[in-house]
């Protein structure tokens, strides 16, 4: 019976399991913007048990062992900074990013995948300033020709970001769901209304 119940709590902790901790770095920033840095409730637990956080904000809930009590942590700092990486992966989540997750030729925002501007077959190379966002009318329509063959044009040239305009883009596509105790990490380098 016990180990029915351990198994059934594990499988699916109900309201437990949509507890996520906002993460922010030692300056109190959150880690990433997009996708933004969340840890499971049980990944924050353990990481305030082990001492590598400190909680900042916590949930209403809280969870038992035979010992302890514990209140499920919304927002927990990490109490050593981590250096943010200086590179951009070239990952096509990134691409899409840079891009906005819209169509460089048409500004569609559906049903995307990634073209090579200069096409592989006629030399083109697979990198930042050569790919770009499409959507697949789009893609199809150009296929391997050249923009000027195929009467297409780019809403903005390629160019590889850096991590700080990622962040910023990053913003403008907030998560489906915000807890109303991140609001003053998410926004806080944000200019205020005058």
């Amino acid at each position: 019976m016990d180990g029915d119940f351990r198994t059934e709590f594990t499988r699916a902790p109900a309201k437990l399991r949509d507890r996520p901790a906002l993460v922010l770095n030692a300056d109190y920033r959150p880690l990433s913007y997009y996708p933004l840095s969340l840890w499971s409730w049980q990944d924050a637990v353990k990481a305030a048990w082990l001492d590598r956080v400190d909680i900042v904000s916590e949930y209403d809930e809280v969870v038992h062992s035979p010992s302890t009590t514990i209140r499920i942590p919304s927002v927990v700092v990490l109490k050593e900074f981590v250096k943010p990486q200086k590179r951009v992966a070239f990952t096509r989540f990134n691409l899409f990013l840079r891009d906005e997750f819209s169509c460089q030729y048409c500004g569609a925002t559906g049903d995307l995948t990634f073209d090579h501007v200069v096409p592989r077959a006629s030399g083109g190379i697979t990198s930042w300033e050569n790919v770009v966002a499409a959507c697949s009318p789009c893609n199809l329509r150009k296929g391997s020709k050249s923009l000027k063959t195929c009467g297409l044009s780019l809403r903005k040239p390629p160019v590889q970001p850096n991590v700080e305009q990622l962040h910023r883009i990053g913003r403008k596509f907030p998560p489906n769901y915000l807890h109303e105790s991140w609001m003053d990490f998410l926004y806080w380098d944000a200019e205020l209304d005058a």
